[in-house]
């Protein structure tokens, strides 16, 4: 596996003006809100966790990936930042929120001002219902996207708490044994 610390100073965008315009207000707003942290653009996209962890030399589990669903009473925006390796159960994160529904790419693009695969955690056009999956916690790094699909950032689970103001919640999918 490739060191994270070096990857990341070794390819990470210096200058703001080389980032794409998304990647780049997710840099201000990081900025913005002490995360020292710099965006990583990955050199294949990050589209799916096994792509953006193959490329960082990290597990998949370690990829905080963003998933938005629509609230079917009020089309409100309910992201979960999930585990690379996981499947969201619909019928948890409907517990703590009520009925949920697929969320199609002019759903995602209007609501968060990003495109699918480049989902950040936080910076959306409409401010998101948020749950964060609780397997998260149990790693020491992560990685999400930052507003583009070859753009990431790492940040601990901790970290993805306080900039979010999420709480935290079982909603991974477990198959039964």
């Amino acid at each position: 596996m490739t060191d994270n610390a070096s990857f990341q100073n070794s390819t990470a965008a210096s200058d703001l003006d080389a980032l794409p315009d998304a990647a780049r207000r997710v840099a201000l707003l990081l900025r913005e809100r002490g995360h020292a942290g710099q965006i990583v653009m990955l050199p294949e996209t990050g589209k799916t966790s096994a792509e953006a962890a193959a490329g960082l030399g990290c597990s998949i589990a370690q990829i905080a990936k963003s998933i938005l669903f629509r609230r079917r009473d009020d089309d409100a925006p309910v992201l979960v930042i999930a585990s690379g390796v996981n499947r969201v159960d619909e019928h948890k994160v409907a517990a703590h929120v009520g009925a949920v529904g697929r969320a199609d790419a002019k759903f995602v693009r209007e609501k968060t001002g990003y495109a699918i695969g480049g989902v950040c955690p936080i910076g959306h056009i409409t401010p998101p219902v948020t749950l964060i999956d609780s397997d998260l916690l149990a790693l020491e790094s992560l990685w999400a996207a930052a507003g583009h699909p070859h753009a990431v950032f790492n940040l601990s689970p901790r970290q993805l708490v306080e900039l979010t103001g999420a709480p935290v919640a079982d909603i991974a999918l477990r198959e039964p044994v």
